[in-house]
């Protein structure tokens, strides 16, 4: 390349109102903003990237909505390392897929703050996204540097050595503070996470992602409760869908694996792409206690993948 040459990048998004009305054209225009991310990583080298993130930051590109555009940013610069906790490129696909089905917008919960944070943030543009995160310096980082994250830290208590002493406690309280309906901010059950904001209990969550805390070593939280917590959530909330996509990343993990079996069902697993499981958890009456009726048939199962 020829010293003292200026290359200008410019992003020219679609404009089309049956791109708009069809959630398959949607999720395809955002695999070509990444796929535009990674050339402009690969061509024009680091002094174009930080140009175009002076861009993103001061200015803007026209037509690209702020959070879309920081994602795309964030994405091209990332380090293609292999990270173990990372989303397959089908896993990604499935939970874009729900998000983009809500139309104008999702409620989506997401327990974990991790790579791709700003994805399910932009892919949500418009919509409700609220972040739970076990560090309370990871979420000030998120909410300082990217504007309109919306994200709230947990101290956990559980190891995820305690799984099945909490399945124990969880299956002899079901019919009182661990019941599948309820309002958890008033919970006293040791795995429902009571201590969020009092309206986020209120929202009626269309989609909700575990993808946190942490649980690859016996000491870590482990994600037994975020898995109850969701489908405490799912069953008990009022209006919107009468299911609730609910995905367990990770879930061949005997944690993720047993806990999303006792709270999320096996007659509710819709799919399993991947590492990552997809459930449809339906709204249920006050007066129902067992989070997996024995009569239900098993759509698909865990264990058979």
């Amino acid at each position: 390349m020829k010293a003292g040459i200026t290359k200008l990048v410019v992003f020219h998004p679609p404009v089309s109102s049956a791109a708009a009305a069809s959630p398959r054209v949607l999720l395809l225009g955002f695999v070509s903003f990444f796929a535009l991310a990674s050339a402009l990583t690969f061509f024009s080298g680091k002094d174009a990237f930080s140009a175009a993130g002076t861009a993103g930051e001061g200015g803007n590109f026209p037509g690209i909505p702020q959070p879309v555009l920081e994602a795309l940013l964030h994405y091209a610069a990332a380090n293609t390392t292999f990270v173990s906790s990372r989303m397959s490129s089908a896993e990604v696909g499935a939970v874009a897929a729900a998000i983009l089905r809500c139309g104008k917008g999702c409620n989506l919960l997401v327990f974990g703050l991790s790579h791709e944070t700003l994805l399910w943030h932009s892919l949500n543009h418009g919509g409700r996204t609220v972040f739970v995160d076990e560090s309370a310096y990871m979420v000030a980082k998120a909410e300082e540097k990217h504007r309109g994250i919306e994200a709230y830290d947990v101290q956990f208590t559980t190891k995820a050595t305690q799984l099945y002493r909490l399945l124990d406690h969880a299956k002899e309280r079901v019919m009182k503070e661990c019941r599948p309906v309820q309002n958890l901010l008033f919970s006293e059950c040791k795995l429902a996470i009571n201590d969020l904001p009092n309206h986020i209990y209120d929202i009626a969550w269309d989609v909700i992602l575990v993808d946190g805390p942490r649980g690859y070593a016996p000491s870590a939280p482990g994600r037994m409760s975020p898995i109850f917590t969701a489908g405490v959530l799912a069953r008990s909330k009022v209006g919107g869908a009468a299911e609730t996509q609910v995905f367990v990343h990770e879930i061949g993990r005997e944690v993720e694996r047993v806990s999303s079996e006792r709270f999320l069902c096996n007659a509710n697993l819709v799919d399993l792409v991947d590492a990552l499981g997809h459930f449809a958890v339906p709204k249920m009456d006050a007066d129902n206690f067992e989070f997996c009726p024995v009569s239900s048939s098993s759509r698909n199962s865990i264990n058979g993948r």
